[in-house]
């Protein structure tokens, strides 16, 4: 038998979006504070500006960490 996990809904979920469109947040906060946030997996960069961001990401953060 199955018993389904009760759900705790908080109180402040109401206050959030109901939609979250991560790319418009992204752009906003490049536009407004000069942050990027871009995934080396991203299909709308080339082979170079892949590595570019993989080798960037390595050098400020360490490589992939296993575990």
């Amino acid at each position: 038998m199955k018993i389904p996990v009760p759900r705790y809904h908080s109180p402040l979920g109401r206050l959030l979006p109901n939609a979250t469109d991560l790319e418009a947040i992204k752009e906003k906060g490049w536009q407004d504070q000069h942050i990027l946030v871009v995934s080396e997996n991203d299909k709308r960069l080339d082979f170079i500006e892949r590595e570019f961001v993989r080798q960037l990401g390595e050098r400020l953060y360490g490589g992939k960490r296993h575990g």
